[in-house]
């Protein structure tokens, strides 16, 4: 009777124990890397606590701020309202001072002293007071010997009654300060639409690295168990080739996701400016505020097709400064208008003796002491006066002709973004359903893997899926984040 071989029965003991330990180790290690994934969703915040955090509120704010382009704009402003100060001068009270004197000979021919207060009012009337002081052996007949004063108007009763060229520069600088800041929220709103887009690729860049950095992190601990499991004999030595195949596709991905990430960082930074004109360059410790994997895009609804386009026609600055330029045409074509009118100007002076203008005001006006004229003239043919007013209505339909081609390409925008928006949540929605089934498939293929049923080519297979649906959803939602923006920006309501 042959002996019981116990050092064999030992061994295949010792084997099978082995066994079920390193199925238990793969079992625990291939369920916390789908862990890992779920938690990368779920959690990404606690990952670069370290790390200084810039949102898009923040880029946006800086933009705002400090970008050249959006101070250009607003020293746009600034100049016309300077200009609009420049043409108020144009009502300025003013004084003149008329002083002549001649001798010759030893004779005092004449001496002439008049100081005038002239006050231009917006109705076209010209109020006036002025003191003379004047003699001499040959003044002018005319003149009114010794000391004495007046007040005085001076009245357009036809041409430039209703308004003149200085209403009118005072009227259309008041305008340009409207059309300067439309404009000027108009730059902004293309500025901020950039540097949002620039923001958008930045985060979508970065999320990408990030999954193919946790790729790397966990498929470095794979191919530690894979070798600990090829030197106990349970696998072959090609999978530890299949294991570094795996690992060094997913470091040359990150490595290529990482250059991307930078270069998307060196254009953000175009749009990032220190308040003392200095461009600022983003650095590797500046990251996005979230990963947008993990952002449920049910929660961002779509605002109302009808509301957005009644929010443009009204509020676009694009719209508006075509609104302020055909306020400008309509009071140019008013200014116009007066150039065929008759001039037809009234002058009075009241006169007193002495420097007491207000002496004998309550008097008859026409009965004595007064200075008195008018002037009238009209072209005979009007020519200047109709193509003047002519070219005012041709400019006048044209502006509304721009306007209308702008209103139906901002239209057209609108619709377009919005329509982009509702297809991009729905493939959304697909590629979320996508990433979850692929997330099952793994872990069905980690389960056969664990009790021998499948390779490690599968199981690798499996992983470069998820990775793959988890890529595609990231820029899903980036892109509907981004065309979220652009549908703001078609609405011309960023700058605002």
């Amino acid at each position: 009777m042959s002996r019981p071989n116990y050092t064999m029965q030992l061994k295949g003991a010792t084997q099978r124990c082995l066994i079920v330990i390193l199925t238990l180790v793969q079992k625990k290690f291939f369920r916390s890397f789908t862990g890992l994934l779920l938690l990368a969703l779920t959690s990404p915040f606690a990952v670069f606590a370290q790390q200084q955090v810039l949102t898009l509120e923040n880029v946006l704010d800086i933009v705002k701020k400090y970008h050249p382009v959006a101070r250009q704009a607003a020293l746009g402003v600034d100049s016309a309202r300077a200009a609009l100060l420049a043409a108020r001068g144009g009502f300025d009270p003013s004084i003149y001072v008329n002083n002549q004197q001649k001798t010759f000979n030893g004779k005092n021919y004449y001496f002439y002293t008049n100081p005038e207060l002239k006050i231009p009012t917006w109705y076209g009337v010209d109020l006036k007071a002025g003191l003379e002081d004047n003699g001499g052996e040959r003044i002018t007949r005319e003149a009114t010997q010794g000391r004495s004063s007046y007040v005085g108007v001076t009245v357009p009763l036809l041409k430039n009654l209703a308004t003149d060229k200085r209403r009118t520069t005072v009227q259309q600088a008041k305008i340009t300060v409207r059309q300067s800041e439309a404009a000027r929220l108009n730059e902004v709103n293309n500025l901020l639409y950039d540097a949002a887009s620039a923001y958008w690729n930045w985060v979508k860049e970065y999320g990408v690295f990030k999954i193919f950095e946790e790729a790397v992190a966990i498929n470095e601990q794979r191919i530690k168990l894979v070798r600990g499991s090829f030197a106990g004999g349970d696998r072959a030595a090609i999978d530890t080739v299949e294991a570094l195949t795996q690992l060094q596709n997913f470091q040359l991905l990150a490595s290529e996701a990482q250059v991307r990430w930078m270069t998307s960082g060196f254009e953000l930074s175009n749009f990032l400016w220190l308040d003392n004109d200095q461009p600022y360059e983003l650095s590797s410790n500046v990251v996005p505020d979230t990963l947008v994997d993990g952002v449920k895009i049910e929660n961002n609804p779509i605002p109302s097709l009808e509301d957005i386009l009644l929010t443009a026609k009204a509020n676009h600055p694009k719209l508006q400064t075509y609104d302020r330029k055909l306020d400008a045409l309509q009071a140019e074509r008013r200014l116009k208008f007066q150039s065929m009118l008759p001039t037809l100007n009234v002058n009075y002076n009241f006169l007193s003796k002495g420097y007491k203008p207000w002496k004998g005001i309550g008097q008859n006006v026409f009965e004595n002491n007064y200075k008195y004229g008018f002037e009238f003239g009209l072209p005979l043919l009007l020519r200047q006066g109709r193509g003047d007013y002519k070219t005012a209505k041709i400019k006048i339909q044209i502006n509304q002709l721009e306007k209308d081609q702008v209103g139906l390409e901002i239209e057209n925008k609108i619709k377009k973004s919005y329509n982009q928006l509702l297809a991009l949540r729905q493939q959304v929605k697909i590629g979320e359903d996508a990433y979850d089934n692929y997330l099952r498939l793994l872990k069905a293929e980690e389960v056969k893997f664990s009790i021998g049923e499948s390779s490690l080519f599968l199981l690798n297979s499996r992983e470069s899926k998820v990775l793959e649906a988890r890529q595609k959803l990231l820029e899903l939602k980036t892109k509907f984040f981004k065309e979220l923006v652009a549908l703001q920006w078609s609405a011309g309501t960023l700058g605002t």
